[in-house]
């Protein structure tokens, strides 16, 4: 079994802390260590660090291999540039190909916390018996707890059988991120699950569903595959990536698929997508407060606030609901429940072309 960890993107709702040079996933948010090394360490003991592959940019590669030293640097995978999940998953299942034909790959998105590890590995163990079973595309499903329109949802379908004691389901449909209205549906349906962005299935069998469905996206990965290894790989990989389709593996593959299954991920999970995300899976003091990072804070008639400040002390009064985060160039103030649309501060800037805060 190997495991492919997708280490792009940009952490736009995480500004003023995730910037251009150091995106999310490589900041220490939810412990003393970094995003990424916790979904290392999470994988790690039902996946040796030697099958374990990181899919990252150029240049993240040099900072990535100093967090994460026991990931051998043949197996961190330097994608030419962002393409969405369905080319990133595409190159990443060539190389595994290379090294193991026939194995089940795990994908994992690189910016999420789970409580439970120990939870987490068994419904991923089990996930990886129902993919070499059932030549299937199998997905982890999170029950929702709220009409959240940041996320895609499962339909859940009939039940297919229990692996271990884990119950699979046959998926009905799979639905991008909808309008609060149809997020609320969802919700009152009581079948649908967010979807979390893990997948589990043979390497044969996503390659063959891309071929089916992206065809031109697979006769790229075909051309890239050729080169893989060769002296030309350094040339031709960048220019064929280039013409490659950008578009999800939700839309391209998994919302056609008719050989999709869930399992339920009821092991803590969160894709810390924002400050308020993060607020809500911290410690709390009495009156809701979540202090993160170090930072030195006096709260006086606070309630349900965050603050990030580890260079100066933050004193508040008669505030609620807030959201205070201060890095040395940068002061971001947030209403809780607004913190979804910090990424439009990240448009304003890229628009003034302040780059030196981005």
């Amino acid at each position: 079994m190997y495991a492919v960890i997708m280490a792009g993107g940009r952490g736009t709702r995480f500004w003023p802390r995730s910037r251009g040079k150091k995106p999310k996933h490589l900041l220490d948010i939810t412990s003393k260590k970094t995003i990424i090394q916790e979904t290392v360490d999470r994988i790690k003991p039902i996946i040796n660090p030697d099958n374990i592959l990181i899919v990252t940019g150029k240049k993240h590669s040099g900072i990535l291999i100093k967090q994460l030293p026991e990931i051998p640097l043949q197996n961190i995978i330097i994608e030419p540039e962002g393409k969405n999940t369905a080319a990133c998953i595409g190159l990443a299942a060539l190389h595994v190909q290379k090294r193991a034909l026939g194995e089940i790959m795990v994908v994992l998105p690189s910016d999420h916390a789970i409580a439970d590890s120990r939870e987490f590995n068994s419904v991923i163990e089990a996930a990886a018996k129902t993919a070499a079973q059932e030549e299937g595309l199998v997905t982890i499903g999170i029950k929702p707890s709220s009409a959240n329109t940041g996320f895609g949802y499962i339909e859940q379908a009939d039940l297919l059988k229990k692996i271990d004691g884990k119950e699979i389901f046959h998926v009905k449909s799979i639905r991008e991120k909808p309008d609060f209205q149809q997020a609320q549906a969802f919700i009152q349906n009581g079948n649908f699950f967010w979807n979390s962005g893990m997948f589990i299935w043979k390497i044969s069998t996503i390659l063959k569903e891309i071929n089916r469905w992206l065809p031109d996206l697979y006769a790229g990965l075909m051309k890239i595959n050729e080169v893989l290894g060769s002296p030309d790989e350094s040339i031709i990989v960048p220019r064929v990536y280039k013409k490659l389709k950008s578009i999800s593996i939700d839309y391209g593959v998994m919302e056609k698929a008719n050989n999709v299954f869930m399992l339920k991920g009821d092991f803590g999970w969160s894709d810390v997508g924002s400050w308020d995300a993060l607020w809500e899976i911290s410690a709390k003091d009495r009156k809701g407060n979540v202090v993160t990072g170090g930072s030195n804070v006096i709260f006086e008639d606070t309630e349900g606030s965050l603050v990030y400040c580890p260079q100066k002390l933050v004193a508040t009064v008669g505030v609620k609901d807030l959201i205070i985060v201060e890095t040395k160039d940068a002061l971001l103030i947030c209403k809780k429940g607004s913190s979804q649309d910090v990424k439009k501060i990240v448009e304003v800037l890229e628009e003034k072309k302040l780059k030196k805060y981005l």
